[in-house]
This record gives structure tokens, C-alpha cells and sequence, in this order.
């Protein structure tokens, strides 16, 4: 009995101590590589479904107004985004009164770019406060602080994945007694066109399409798209308002953000796409 129970289990197919081991890793591979791919679709999905954001940094001449029911005063990049498709956002973070001096030291920029994420833009333009000789807090050297500040934008920027496009400064109303225009930037929208050559960075000289615009409604309809208002025109100004030829209307503005997005339509940027034809 005992010599037929040894031969019948001499018989049985030996027993490979690492079939069950191999058999679960190869499972757990499996099993890994499958998750593997469901993961990666997920994240190609989700980046898919995020919208590329265009940043605006600047000066009043860009910011957002409040109480745009009431105020006539318009920034033109408050008004860009109509010239946008609904797939990228455009988050306008231009700030009244701002030269690049004090928009870096009271952390906007810092804000601005913790936010950046690759695939996004940022538009930068500024000049009219950097212009400020009697504020300390504001004034830069035009070759100098402003320029470097201007090339620190576009380095962070691009370290980010993000792409910088420089914009010169809009012009403002200085027509003189015979009906010319007289550029009030001095060097400071130069040496936004030198840095954008050295750097490599696009360009978009808003100084010169603004001031096509400004003469071609003339010294005096020219007013239309600056605030001149009389006393009592509109509720939100008490007073008469005949001295603002920088800041902008509502028509001033949608007029100079179309000249940003056609000009923008030039450039081989990806970001063509998402303007409006």
C-alpha cells in the first residue's frame, strides 16, 4: 500500500514553487500597465480640457474699470476678450497707475506668475507711469530699471512654459497748435522694441497703430475717444472732464483691442487660433 501511494505520487506532475509567484506578478503587471494608460488618458484629458489663459499686465490704458454700468472710462484690455473664440481665457491683471517698478514690488507680478502654466501668454505693456520723475516709488530708467524689469517678465514668463509678447505703449492725444502729433513716451517704448529684437519676443507696436487711430479722427474727433466730458454730460463726472487724453472710452477702447487682436492675427503665434476671424 504504502509502495503504491509513493509510485502514484511519483507520478503526479511535479509542483513549481514559483508558479503562483510568477503567475501574480505577471497579474500585477498587467494589472499596472493597464492603470498606467487609464492615468495617462485621464491627465491628456484634463489638459485637453484647460484652457490656455492669456495674462494682461500694464497700466490703466489696459486695466479693467469698475463699475463699467456707470463709468465710461475703459481699459482696452478690458474689452479684448470680444475679440477672443471661447477656448482661452484671457485674465486681464493690468492695475490703474502701475509702472513696472511698483507693479513687481507690490507682488502683482509675483501673483501673475505663480499662476502660469505652459501654453499660456502674457502681454506686457507698460511705459506711462515708468515715465514718473517725481515718484520714487514708480520712475525708472528707461535703459536701465525698466528695461531690465521688462526682461525679467520675459524670462519668468518663459520659465513657466508661457510666452511673452511685448506691446508698446499707447499714445496719447498731444496734438500741437497745428494739428501734429507729439510723442510723449520718450525712450521708453524704444527700448520695448530693442528688448523684443534682443530677446526674441513679438511685438506689437501699439504706439504707432494708436497714433494712425488718433490722426485719423483728428485733433478735435479725437476727443471721442479719450473722456472729454462737460459738467453734468454724464452722472459719473460732477465736473467737467477736458484734460484726459491718455485714459480711454468705450470706443477708444474697442477701438485700440481690435488693433491688438488684428495685429496679433500677423504674428505665426499659436495664439492666432483663438482670435476671431
Amino acid at each position: 500500500m504504502k509502495s503504491q501511494l509513493t509510485t502514484s505520487l511519483s507520478m503526479q506532475t511535479p509542483i513549481n514553487k514559483n508558479a503562483i509567484p510568477y503567475m501574480t506578478t505577471n497579474k500585477l503587471k498587467s494589472l499596472y500597465m493597464k492603470w498606467t494608460i487609464v492615468l495617462f488618458m485621464l491627465l491628456s484629458l484634463n489638459c485637453l480640457a484647460q484652457k490656455p489663459t492669456i495674462y494682461g499686465i500694464g497700466d490703466s490704458t489696459m486695466a479693467n474699470k469698475v463699475k463699467p454700468e456707470e463709468n465710461p472710462e475703459r481699459g482696452w484690455g478690458q474689452l479684448f476678450p470680444m475679440f477672443l473664440t471661447d477656448n482661452i481665457k484671457f485674465d486681464n491683471r493690468a492695475v490703474n497707475g502701475r509702472s513696472t517698478r511698483s507693479f513687481i514690488n507690490e507682488k502683482f507680478w509675483e501673483s501673475v506668475y505663480k499662476s502660469l502654466k505652459k501654453g499660456d501668454y502674457v502681454f506686457i505693456q507698460f511705459g506711462h507711469n515708468d515715465q514718473k520723475e517725481k515718484d520714487s516709488t514708480r520712475y525708472t530708467n528707461p535703459h536701465t530699471a525698466y528695461r531690465h524689469n521688462l526682461i525679467r517678465f520675459i524670462n519668468e514668463t518663459r520659465e513657466k512654459g508661457a510666452t511673452p509678447i511685448l506691446f508698446s505703449s499707447i499714445c496719447r492725444r498731444n496734438f500741437n497748435e497745428n494739428g501734429v502729433l507729439i510723442p510723449t513716451h520718450g525712450d521708453y517704448t524704444l527700448e520695448t522694441r530693442l528688448v523684443a529684437q534682443e530677446y526674441n519676443v513679438p511685438f506689437i507696436d501699439m504706439e504707432y497703430y494708436t497714433e494712425l487711430l488718433e490722426q485719423k479722427y483728428g485733433p478735435e474727433k479725437s476727443k471721442k475717444i479719450h473722456l472729454h466730458f462737460a459738467a453734468g454730460e454724464i452722472p459719473y463726472y460732477k465736473n467737467e472732464k477736458h484734460e484726459d487724453d491718455t485714459h480711454l472710452s468705450v470706443e477708444g477702447a474697442t477701438a485700440i483691442a481690435k488693433i491688438a487682436a488684428e495685429e496679433l492675427k500677423k504674428t505665426k503665434l499659436d495664439l492666432v487660433q483663438y482670435i476671431k476671424k
